[in-house]
């Protein structure tokens, strides 16, 4: 599976699973948006994981199921029942690492064994994993990776489009692979210990234009094994989440029940066709919060938005609203994607192109 499949998937409803395996992680990188470490220990039952993702049917499952943490690689055994469970039933399975092993360029075979059961590993580097991982060291395993038969991918995270990290970082890759590693370049956003290194800026249109959620289409199993609706790090970590962003707990649920649950609510729905400032537009009686996921959260404490968001998308409008949305996002293609999500100009990269780049002005 190469990364603009799996980016292009993105808007899909339940067409991937998000799970974070464990908060734990060996690095202590300042703009970490899920604040892991070592001391942490949140993690969901791995029993109840098993069976949550052994639950998938051939004819009812996620496409992807995309491991992360925390670290997911210091449960290397784990990642690999979950990859295995879940070709069983046809779904391929991702990962991203933040590369703690890769000091040296070498891959223990402990977690070799664990890469070479996967469909697709991503490496998050970053100026701050440079600091405890070498960029060399990183792009070294990464060719043993893909000497292995794995197609890998480079998650880069900089300050914007202009940041020189950036730059050099994405000359760097591309001339080592000669093009033929694709790049997903985001920008740094003021969550977790990055809170105080970057400054919010303003999320999404006022309300006037629809503006789809893409984050709401695939649900997350949280560090506790509760599934959310949504990815973003205020949601995972939320607790109680927003009732129309809790899907279920992997305790009680299967896949079915979740998928079922996100793909008939009204509210996501909307959420993923309008996204939720048009919602308050349309449906509410006072303005909405500042923020587009903070308009979101809001939704919880207006019954007359959520009361609209039901009479509209509760049967087959919805659902056609809903399809409409996802195959606009599917026609745009993955770079769209990346560029109203992450850093614009350096969307292209999230495809390959060996041997001669493609031109983008």
């Amino acid at each position: 599976m190469e990364l603009a499949e799996l980016i292009g998937l993105r808007p899909v409803p339940c067409g991937g699973l998000l799970v974070a395996l464990t908060r734990r992680c060996p690095m202590s990188c300042a703009h970490c948006s899920t604040t892991s470490s070592m001391a942490a220990s949140e993690e969901p039952d791995q029993e109840h994981l098993l069976r949550f993702i052994g639950s998938f049917g051939a004819e009812d499952r996620p496409e992807v199921v995309m491991l992360t943490g925390g670290e997911p690689l210091l449960m290397p055994e784990l990642a690999a029942r979950l990859a295995s469970l879940a070709r069983a039933a046809g779904s391929r399975t991702a990962l991203l690492s933040g590369m703690f092993f890769a000091r040296g360029g070498r891959v223990p075979d402990r977690i070799m064994r664990a890469i070479t059961s996967l469909d697709h590993l991503s490496a998050s580097l970053d100026v701050h994993h440079e600091r405890e991982v070498p960029r060399a060291d990183v792009l070294r395993a990464l060719r043993a990776v893909l000497d292995a038969g794995i197609p890998v991918s480079v998650h880069l995270t900089g300050t914007g489009g202009d940041d020189p990290y950036l730059a050099d970082a994405v000359a760097d890759i591309r001339r080592t692979f000669a093009g033929r590693v694709p790049l997903l370049v985001n920008e740094v956003r003021p969550l977790g210990r990055a809170a105080g290194l970057v400054r919010a800026t303003p999320d999404g249109p006022d309300g006037t234009v629809a503006a789809p959620c893409t984050l709401a289409a695939w649900p997350v199993v949280a560090f506790d094994g509760t599934v959310a609706a949504c990815c973003n790090q205020w949601t995972v970590d939320r607790r109680p989440v927003p009732p129309h962003l809790r899907l279920g707990h992997i305790a009680d649920d299967d896949w079915q029940a979740v998928r079922e649950r996100s793909l008939a609510s009204p509210v996501l729905r909307m959420l993923r066709s309008v996204g939720p400032r048009r919602l308050h537009a349309r449906y509410g009686t006072s303005p909405a919060p500042a923020g587009y996921c903070g308009s979101c959260h809001a939704l919880a404490d207006r019954p007359e938005v959520l009361a609209g968001a039901a009479r509209d998308a509760g049967g087959r409008v919805g659902e056609l609203l809903d399809r409409l949305s996802t195959e606009q996002q599917l026609a745009a293609g993955p770079a769209a994607l990346v560029s109203r999500m992450g850093c614009a100009r350096y969307a292209h990269l999230v495809e390959t192109f060996p041997a001669q780049e493609k031109s983008h002005r």
